[in-house]
């Protein structure tokens, strides 16, 4: 495993556990529908970064690139959160910027494979 995978992990840890935090404050209706997509998310995201340090080196572009679209997806729904109001600007940003720092490792790591 490479030592940028071993920094991904725990910033995705302290992610999901942001993520929870504001999951469990939707409203009733909301947590039930948008908090567990984006819960399910996360937990993809997590797992398939796990994944990724197990296979080849080669063949990890497209677990990659799973991670990417798992990303994108959060942030679009971190959107629809904060643009229905369920979560504040503050909330907004600081969730954008946790998803950033995994993007840029993450892109990092889609470079070292070589693509």
């Amino acid at each position: 495993m490479a030592s940028s995978e071993l920094v991904i992990i725990p910033k995705i840890e302290k992610y999901i556990e942001y993520m929870l935090i504001i999951l469990l404050k939707l409203p009733r209706t909301e947590k039930f529908s948008i908090g567990i997509e984006v819960k399910t998310s996360v937990y993809n995201m997590l797992k398939n970064v796990l994944l990724a340090s197990k296979v080849e080196r080669n063949k990890r572009i497209g677990i990659y690139n799973i991670i990417d679209t798992e990303i994108c997806y959060q942030r679009i729904c971190i959107r629809i959160m904060y643009n229905n109001k369920w979560i504040d600007s503050k909330k907004y940003k600081y969730s954008n910027e946790l998803l950033s720092e995994i993007g840029k490792i993450l892109g990092g790591l889609i470079k070292s494979v070589g693509v």
